[in-house]
């Protein structure tokens, strides 16, 4: 029997310290081939030696003011419509299209800031490099439904890895905003409705691409939840809430990743906008965080220029989409004037400068080459593997055995693997104009390049399901129905042994999706086909939740999320039995939208919008715990091909909670097991809703055990005392429960927990 020890949580604190301390000094360092100047080779700080602070230092004191507030203005990287004031020609005619630009100072060695949009992939949002492809990872809502963090991190090295070889050193990944409302048009760029979880996966998935010497974000800080009026909408919620809750996932983040950058929200937080909002960028993530790095404005998130400055924003991003270049002329004169201090201009540049230093741009440069396209596809594979969730299978339908008549059926499974769009659109390997659907508006033109191409699209990541399901059907026969006519779609499935509905919902950045409805009538598709024919296999291609009026007729669900450029073969190998469904959701699926907090989704009005958010910190399951709801699937849930048994289920408590139990596999496949950890704290008048305090994913040999060993965070155990400014566990008993979801149990312990305060 195996022993495996797991620390998910108390550990949190020494990563912080030693991530930013070692973030500098990484194995294996690309190679360096971009000749620098004799004044940079030779200048103190190229000494790699001396800490960053230091480094930073010393460049500084070589710097004039002018070339200090040149490092915090950003340029949008691509020319665009709608832009207040064009691009600089130089660096439209030279430079690679791209998210955003800062320009370098080459007299003191200092390069520039090459940035590009992330999440799925190295972003190509419009073919704004034509021809440029990348690989494309699946969506993050997927990766953090692996429960891996390993996977996590080894995706990041693949982004990491790719954003070099196309060129760029900044890599504005690392969503980690909470899933409050799963309507939200982004729920398929973050990672899920629990701060542990959240926080954990998007944490390291950016500690795997700064490996490699390149600069990544967390964003979109803070309580970015929503599309609808994200310009002028104020998110509200008390301090003790948030920090329960969405800051304390971008909290995990940080310690687990060390982000170079923390990029700032559109939208207010009780009434201050999140790019100069004093508690959050000063007060939280600076002093009482520590955070050392820079904070820079998402893309046309700036609103002023003093007072942004002062309450924390260091660089304000792709300035030509804000009102006006907030950080050229007037915080030249802000300084001036004495309005913002030149020891405050001094720390913004400090900031930036020490991320650069620590993340190896100076002494790494980048150098582009082609991107290393079968390794990087196995990545995405095994991630898409791993995150793809079995909802039902009725009767053990899957794996298929052998049917000799399949019907494949719906949502485009001739093309390809839907993914999200927005600004972090990947252009795949091997995509086509055959795998791009146009969605309506105007066309608009790149000048650089003279070519034409769609304002919106939706892009299909090949290969297509319908061509990796024949490639392992071996003998049966497989036919295709793009389920626009529902009549005859049912016709082909009633003739087959087996169908197979693709169905999907497409989400983007800067639109929430209305409802959690099937879209163009694929609820009635589904439900006509499963009712020609008991063996349907519905394979969902989502970006959160949707609900399921067909569930009952359905033999089997699969939520293959946006799988990537690997979705098509993890979707084939799923169905065959070739991989084991190890998925478990990273939220919670609803009955109806009446279950929600906000059953009716919040709709921007005139020039402000106030969207409450009542239920504080009891996101996604503790939501559904509190109010005694019961929803379609809970957080946590996925079946597998074979069976798990818990057992011997202990608990020790003192300062915290550590648990340990066996995991066994009962049946007689491989699988991986994902056992979670809740703790449901003492509450004046009974018990609080149970959290998630740490988990363990278990690759399991038929028969085989192990044993596991799980220590709490105490933050997961506490609530946050906004007056006192510290994390207050109560003492008194808790209630600790092993299983499978967030709905069910296999062992409970109870363990007396010692009252204690901790610094934020």
């Amino acid at each position: 029997m195996q022993v495996r020890k797991f620390h998910l949580g108390s550990a949190l604190a020494v990563l912080a310290v030693t991530a930013f301390a070692n973030a500098g000094s990484r194995a294996q360092a690309p190679s360096q081939t971009v000749p620098q100047s004799p004044l940079s080779a030779m200048a103190p700080w190229m000494n790699a030696s001396l800490p960053p602070d230091d480094r930073a230092d010393l460049v500084q004191a070589q710097m004039a003011q002018d070339e200090e507030l040149t490092l915090v203005r950003g340029y949008l990287g691509v020319a665009a419509p709608r832009t207040r004031s064009p691009q600089p020609a130089w660096m439209l005619q030279n430079l690679p299209s791209s998210a955003g630009y800062v320009p370098g100072i080459p007299r003191l060695g200092i390069p520039a800031l090459r940035e590009t949009d992330a999440s799925l992939g190295v972003a190509n949002g419009r073919h704004m490099r034509p021809g440029d492809q990348a690989t494309a990872l699946p969506a993050s809502i997927l990766t953090a439904s692996t429960w891996n963090a390993a996977l996590a991190h080894d995706a990041g090295v693949m982004l990491g890895t790719e954003t070099r070889d196309k060129g760029f050193n900044v890599l504005l990944d690392g969503g980690v905003d909470l899933a409050r409302e799963p309507r939200n048009g982004r729920t398929f760029e973050y990672t899920g409705e629990d701060p542990l979880l959240a926080g954990v996966i998007a944490g390291e998935v950016i500690r795997g691409a700064q490996e490699q010497h390149v600069l990544s974000t967390a964003k979109h800080y803070a309580l970015n939840d929503q599309e609808s009026g994200r310009f002028v909408m104020s998110a509200n919620m008390d301090e003790a809430a948030m920090r329960e809750s969405d800051l304390l996932a971008f909290e995990i983040a940080i310690e687990h990743g060390a982000p170079g950058a923390v990029m700032c929200a559109y939208n207010k937080v009780n009434g201050v906008y999140a790019c100069e909002n004093d508690l959050l960028l000063n007060k939280v993530l600076k002093a009482e965080w520590g955070y050392p790095g820079f904070v820079l404005s998402d893309w046309g998130a700036v609103h002023s220029a003093a007072m942004a400055a002062n309450n924390g924003l260091d660089q304000e991003s792709a300035s030509v989409l804000d009102k006006q270049d907030f950080f050229a002329e007037p915080l030249k004169q802000a300084v001036a004037s004495g309005d913002v201090s030149s020891a405050r201009l001094h720390d913004m540049a400090h900031r930036i400068l020490r991320s650069m230093f620590v993340h190896g741009l100076f002494d790494y440069p980048v150098s582009p080459k082609p991107i290393a396209t079968e390794a990087d596809a196995a990545v995405a594979e095994r991630t898409a593997e791993e995150g793809i969730v079995l909802l039902k299978n009725q009767n053990n339908l899957l794996p298929l055995a052998h049917p000799q008549r399949i019907a494949v059926i719906g949502a485009h499974a001739d093309l390809g693997v839907l993914s999200g769009g927005g600004s972090s659109q990947v252009i795949p390997v091997g995509d086509d104009a055959r795998n791009e659907i146009l969605v309506g508006g105007p066309v608009t033109n790149v000048p650089k390049v003279g070519v034409q191409v769609p304002s919106e699209i939706m892009v299909y990541d090949p290969p297509a399901p319908l061509a990796t399901i024949r490639a392992l059907a071996g003998g049966a026969s497989v036919a295709f129905d793009d389920g626009t006519d529902v009549a005859r779609a049912a016709a082909v499935a009633k003739a087959a042994d087996i169908a197979i509905v693709f169905a999907q919902q497409w989400m983007r950045e800067g639109r929430d999706v209305p409802g959690l409805s099937l879209p163009a009538n694929q609820d009635v598709l589904i439900d006509a086909v499963a009712s020609a024919n008991p063996h349907t296999i519905v394979v969902l291609e989502t970006g959160g939740p949707v609900v399921m009026p067909w569930l009952a007729k359905a033999a089997a669900v699969m939520e293959a999320w946006y799988p990537g450029q690997g979705g098509a073969q993890a979707i084939a190998r799923t169905l065959f039995g070739l991989a084991n469904p190890s998925g478990r959701l990273a939220i919670t699926f609803p009955q109806s939208e009446a279950q929600l907090p906000h059953p009716s989704p919040s709709i921007a009005i005139q020039s402000s919008l106030d969207v409450n958010y009542a239920e504080g910190a009891n996101v996604g399951y503790k939501w559904f715990e509190a109010q005694k709801l019961t929803p379609l699937f809970p957080f946590g849930y996925g079946l597998s091909y074979t069976s798990f048994r818990y057992g011997g289920l202990s608990a020790q408590g003192g300062t915290t909670v550590t648990v340990g139990f066996d995991v066994t596999n009962a049946g007689a496949r491989l699988g991986k097991a994902v056992a979670q950890i809740y703790a449901a704290p003492p509450a004046a008048g009974g018990r609080d809703v149970r959290r998630l305090i740490g988990w363990s994913k278990i690759d399991l040999k038929p028969g085989e055990t192990q044993h596991v060993s799980v220590t709490a965070d105490p933050r997961l155990l506490a609530h946050f005392d906004a007056a006192a400014h510290k994390w207050h566990v109560a003492a008194g008993n808790y209630l600790v429960s092993l299983g499978e979801s967030s709905a069910t149990a296999a062992a409970y312990a109870w363990v007396h927990v010692d009252e204690s305060t901790i610094k934020p």
